[in-house]
């Protein structure tokens, strides 16, 4: 390994290899520092979804930027797929949001109207579909009385989370990046010529560039470099049962059946801290849910319940900044990064080797948390 780089990625998750993957296609040296196996890795309890319905309600740039990944994933995964070698198990087909009751129908179709109305200049993707359409669409379920209906999105999809990260990390290498795991960093400090010095245990890199992109490990580094981003941890836990013969043609939220055949359930969202425990209360929750959409998962064996923590920002949005007291210095912080992978790869990379983000990202700076805060 060179102790110089063009650009240090610090973070390797699902986030950063797309990133550092995005960075060595542009001619990059790319150092990727990966961390520990104990860090509090979101893409443990990443549900694996493409998912475009509903996000950025009330952020029109977010939604926007949502829209921008669905149309790039098709060309991001065979490209990804042709590089690696790794099946993703890539599906954009649609997906589902059961409603249960009527209520909850009359309710989430308002929702989507808003939603859509956001953006008018963008053709809608998401309608109601009643419940006899819907049995059309799943003639191999049987779906519990509760079910009035659901929202389906032709945009939506789904791959296998795990297998899209040894994807990113495999031809991140493959690419002349290089990977480092099991190392956490401590510490980054400006030069006092251009760029920076990275430090992980005791070995130390130096580069023009960092990108911060270390999830929850992120406000302390970024700190370092003058950049000043409020985040918290979210608990989700997850189910997932034995496997099974097709059973859901399309993924939905909190309920999807994988390339395997098991059955994914959740998703929990926790305010709980650091906590990673798994608790019967979630499970039951999530059971009862499942349950009142497909009855017929209760004659089914659940394998294994986990749990992660999400990185949050105040209101869900990602950040994509440069650092104003250190040029060269970029954080990015999600809780979509699956959806948005084909973005931190292509535009989020570009940018970082142009030296600026583009105006189009003025949205997701983290000045608006301080100006709400001042305000």
């Amino acid at each position: 390994m060179n102790d110089d780089y063009d650009v240090i990625v610090c973070g390797a998750g699902v986030m950063g290899a797309a990133i550092a993957l995005g960075l060595t296609r542009l001619g990059q040296r790319v150092l990727a520092l990966d961390g520990g196996d104990g860090d509090f890795r979101a893409a443990r309890a990443n549900f694996g979804l493409l998912w475009v319905q509903g996000k950025g309600y009330g952020k029109p740039d977010y939604q926007a930027l949502s829209h921008d990944a669905a149309d790039r994933w098709p060309d991001f995964a065979a490209a990804l797929q042709a590089q690696s070698g790794v099946d993703l198990q890539f599906e954009q087909r649609g997906g589902l949001q059961f409603c249960l009751g009527e209520a909850q129908m009359a309710a989430r179709a308002e929702r989507v109207a808003t939603w859509q109305a956001q953006l008018p200049n963008i053709s809608p993707c998401t309608e109601m579909i009643e419940r006899s359409a819907l049995m059309q669409l799943m003639p191999d379920a049987t779906l519990g009385p509760d079910v009035s209906g659901a929202s389906f999105c032709h945009r939506d999809g789904q791959i296998n989370p795990l297998k899209l990260l040894r994807a990113l990390q495999g031809a991140l290498v493959a690419g002349g990046g290089t990977l480092v795991h099991g190392a956490p960093v401590s510490r980054i400090t400006p030069e006092s010529r251009n760029g920076f010095s990275v430090q992980a245990g005791t070995r130390i890199w130096r580069s023009a560039k960092v990108v911060i992109a270390a999830g929850l490990g992120s406000p302390a580094l970024g700190a370092m470099v003058g950049l000043d981003v409020p985040i918290r941890p979210q608990r989700g836990q997850l189910l997932v049962t034995e496997r099974l013969a097709p059973l859901l043609p399309y993924p939905a939220s909190g309920l999807r059946q994988t390339g395997e055949g098991t059955v994914m359930i959740g998703v929990t969202q926790e305010n709980v801290g650091l906590d990673m425990n798994t608790t019967t209360a979630a499970a039951a929750q999530m059971s009862r849910k499942a349950l009142r959409v497909l009855p017929a998962l209760s004659e089914v064996r659940w394998v294994r319940q986990w749990s992660a923590l999400r990185i949050m920002t105040p209101d869900g949005a990602p950040v994509y900044a440069q650092s104003a007291t250190h040029p060269g210095a970029f954080i990015a912080l999600c809780h979509s990064g699956v959806t948005l992978a084909p973005i931190h790869a292509g535009p989020v990379a570009a940018a970082i080797v142009d030296g600026a983000l583009p105006s189009a990202f003025n949205f997701f700076h983290h000045r608006r948390f301080h100006v709400s805060q001042a305000e």
